[in-house]
Order: C-alpha cells, then structure tokens, then sequence
C-alpha cells in the first residue's frame, strides 16, 4: 500500500523483453535506498524489485504494458517512485493500492497564478468513481479533483509537485495512470448486495435522506 506522495523520480535506462514479461530498469534520480523484494509504486503502478544493479530493475507483464501507459516508456523517460507505506508512516496522501485502474489523457494545461489546472478525459467505467473535492492517484499523485465535468475532470497542481514529480513535464495528448480511490469502490460493492442494500435504501428513507 501506497500514499500518493512521490519520493522522487527517476529516469527510465531499459524496457527489455524477456520472454512472455518486460524487464524495465529505472535510475532513481536522488537517493532511493530499496532493496531485492521491495514493492516500489512507479507511475502509480505497484511493482517488485527483481533486480539491483546501480539501476532498480522490476519485471512488468503484458497485460500491465497493455493496459497502462507503460507501453509508452521509453529510455529517458521519468517515472514516479514511491515505497510501501509502513505502518508508522503519516498517511499524508491517500490510500493507493497501486492496482491501476486505467489510463486518462490530458486534454487541457492551463497556468492560473501558483497553480497549474491539468483536465484528464478517460472512460466513463473510471469517472463513475472520480467526485469532485476527492482523491485520484495520477501516475502515482495523491491529488485532489478540482472539478468533474462530462467526460473529464480537473486538478490544480501546486508548484512544489510540478518540480517534484514527473506530471510538470506532461502536456495535451499525454497518457497518465489513474488509479480511483479504493473507499468508493468498497462502498459501491457494499450497497449493491440485495440484503444491504434495500435495508439501506428503508434507513435513508426513514431518516429523511431520500423520498423514493
């Protein structure tokens, strides 16, 4: 498990076949210590250290090159990298999983004073989820929705996250990693069995919350 907040970033030096899975090795760009074994949540996506050599070195299915924008990495590239949360950390972001739920595109990059307003278009199966003054992790960010609109939603970033991770350097057309807030989805599954739901639904009446 993950917070959100990214500890630094590093920069991609291989995306390798090897065999049915890509090796992908990443160069931390600041002290990093890790170790063979460790879950590492890059560009959101929580992977297994496999290999250290100077470089960090994680094996990456297709299906996580598929449906990510792994496929996109290339040498060079900057990638978000962030530890598993210990159970004496601050939760200071979110709760992160590091279990993408898909991709967004930026569709709009507008500067506004300190702040820069980022919109993401994706699918309406990952919008259902976003609510507005809630929690998104893009490409691993712990960030909070500005705005939901029709077919996308907002983020204002502060200056310190634009220098600090890999989104300053994004621009329209760009594919990022989201990742929903997981509470949401605990609660829509939840509400939706028979029995809890329809005792739901009679307490919420009876409380006044809704009149069907």
């Amino acid at each position: 498990m993950f917070t959100g907040l990214v500890e630094t970033f590093g920069s991609v030096t291989s995306v390798r076949k090897t065999g049915n899975s890509i090796r992908l090795a990443v160069k931390p760009l600041s002290e990093f210590d890790v170790k063979l074994g460790d879950s590492i949540c890059v560009n959101g996506i929580c992977l297994t250290v496999t290999e250290l050599t100077g470089n960090i070195s994680f094996d990456v299915s297709p299906e996580t090159m598929r449906s990510t924008n792994f496929r996109e990495l290339k040498t060079g590239c900057k990638v978000n990298l962030e530890r598993a949360l210990r159970l004496s950390d601050r939760l200071g972001g979110h709760i992160v999983t590091g279990h993408v739920d898909g991709t967004g595109t930026i569709i709009d990059k507008k500067r506004a004073g300190e702040y820069t307003f980022y919109s993401f278009e994706s699918t309406p199966e990952i919008l259902k989820y976003i609510v507005e003054k809630g929690s998104v992790a893009i490409d691993g960010i712990s960030l909070t929705v500005a705005a939901l609109e029709k077919g996308y939603f907002r983020v204002a970033i502060i200056p310190h996250t634009l220098s600090a991770t890999n989104i300053g350097g994004k621009g329209i057309g760009d594919k990022v990693n989201l990742e929903v807030d997981i509470i949401g989805k605990y609660i829509e599954k939840f509400i939706s069995r028979k029995d809890i739901g329809s005792g739901l639904s009679k307490l919420l009446k009876e409380e006044g919350f809704t009149s069907g």
